[in-house]
């Protein structure tokens, strides 16, 4: 059985599903409207597809009006909205419920402003991440954040969940590059927080809007920050016959005030898959890997590899490949870049994202392994490992309903954990329905209940991205 529970969809709403169709037809042209259930189906689930619902109808508008319009009206009609971009999240973030429409932004996909002077861009929320930076690349410039689905996953959801990648070590997840955004909240009125200015006065609302996981309005366009691309830059690998020794040559490395662009840990599992799928050249003879990418310019680069290198061998590295080209580098990254999709291909999963201080890397890793064993399943470990931020890929059939609930479990178990060796639920994945009957784990009763006067100034009665966030206050019948 699911550990996940779902609230019981309104039978009022459902039975008025027609009206609310041809209201929304009112809105939309007819290619922004998708009724049909085999066209309703294709946004049942997200990346956590484990869970389906199927939408009361799904909205793709194409402007700024039309979303407030939609909001307008949905409002007025106690209708529920889920946001979605590219439907990448592997939180269950923009699962939607049966008596809730989708308002999917993938038309609004336009890079309206690219500013190199003053260093930002002005997209859409369809935008995809990877866009902004081949928009820019010719010029040197790019956009920092790299989640691994950035080729699929757009600026809108990234806002939402507040989404990192392997180079958040040097530069920062989604908050640390976000200038802006225009948002629409359900009154349908269009606020515009920040700008292209940074440290904008006032109340930090750019703050709280990003990682609200669509639960405070309609995030429509964001104002990022360019970044200017270093001179060079140059991942290497590091092979450890343990993973206590990776793990410890992480924490050493960043006590040593170093700060690579990237530090990422592969465990032997994943390296085996990665490399299977990618044929990235990663030594198959080791328990764990670092992939370690330093930038700058030629001098700079020796001179930290060096002491990177010196801090490896203090803990036992055997394995040192240091990139010799842009295409090896590439391979380097298309490995690790191709994790969750070549699992995939090995096995049904989930992947969990809390966080753990880097000092507790070791424990960690040990008392992971040590919870999927006891449940009988395997595990593959690879993670942003120089902030922590762990995703252990924990393998089950989905086909059968006692390994789903085993691996639920074993994740819940894990999630624990972390928050239990001082770190978080999630670091880049969000909250969504994966980690939301949790959070009474990491928040007492009083951080919930300030959270959720928030979301109430925006949304009083909680029509946007229900059952997501907070912990059910009744379960579903």
């Amino acid at each position: 059985m699911s550990q996940i529970a779902f609230p019981s969809p309104d039978p009022t709403i459902l039975a008025r599903r027609d009206e609310i169709v041809a209201g929304l037809a009112a809105i939309l042209p007819p290619d922004g409207l998708i009724a049909d259930v085999a066209g309703r189906r294709a946004f049942e689930t997200d990346a956590l597809t484990a869970y389906r619902r199927l939408p009361l109808a799904v909205a793709l508008p194409c402007s700024i009006d039309e979303v407030a319009r939609i909001m307008r009206f949905c409002r007025d009609g106690g209708v529920n909205i889920v946001a979605r971009g590219a439907g990448t999240s592997l939180s269950g973030g923009a699962i939607p419920q049966e008596d809730a429409i989708v308002l999917g932004l993938s038309k609004m996909n336009r890079i309206l402003e690219i500013n190199l002077a003053d260093r930002y861009a002005r997209v859409e929320a369809g935008v995809t991440n990877l866009a902004i930076s081949e928009a820019v690349a010719a010029d040197g410039f790019f956009y920092a954040p790299d989640p691994s689905s950035q080729l699929a996953c757009t600026i809108g959801g990234n806002v939402g969940m507040n989404s990192g990648g392997a180079h958040c070590l040097k530069y920062g997840v989604t908050v640390n590059n976000l200038l802006g955004v225009r948002l629409v909240t359900l009154d349908g009125d269009v606020l515009d927080l920040g700008g292209p200015a940074p440290d904008a006065g006032g109340l930090d609302w750019l703050g709280v809007v990003c990682g609200s996981e669509g639960q405070l309005g309609i995030v429509v366009e964001a104002t990022v920050k360019l970044i200017r691309a270093a001179e060079g830059a140059r991942p290497t690998l590091f092979g450890f016959d343990s993973c206590a020794d990776a793990s410890r040559c992480v924490a050493a490395i960043v006590g040593a005030g170093i700060v690579p662009v990237a530090m990422e840990y592969m465990d032997k599992a994943a390296i085996a898959i990665c490399e299977n799928f990618a044929k990235a050249g990663y030594p198959l003879d080791v328990e764990a890997m670092l992939i370690v990418e330093v930038e700058g310019s030629e001098a700079e680069i020796a001179a930290e590899l060096a002491r990177i290198g010196a801090i490896a061998k203090a803990h036992g590295v055997r394995v040192t490949r240091e990139s010799m080209s842009a295409m090896e580098s590439a391979q380097i990254w298309k490995g690790r870049k191709s994790a969750f999709g070549a699992t995939g291909r090995v096995a049904d999963y989930i992947c969990m994202d809390g966080t753990v201080p880097t000092g507790r890397l070791p424990e960690a890793l040990e008392r992971v392994g040590e919870i999927c064993a006891a449940y009988g399943l395997r595990v593959a470990n690879v993670f942003h490992a120089g902030d922590g931020n762990m995703h252990p890929l924990i393998l089950y059939d989905v086909n059968d309903p006692d390994q789903q609930q085993k691996a639920e479990e074993a994740g819940m178990e894990v999630l624990k954990m972390s928050v239990a060796l001082g770190g978080s639920l999630t670091g880049e994945h969000g909250v969504g329905i994966e980690k939301r009957d949790l959070m009474t784990c990491q928040y007492s009763d009083a951080d919930l209940a300030q959270q959720k006067r928030v979301r109430a100034a925006f949304d009083p009665q909680a029509q946007l991205n229900p059952a997501k966030v907070f912990p059910l206050e009744r379960r579903p019948a």
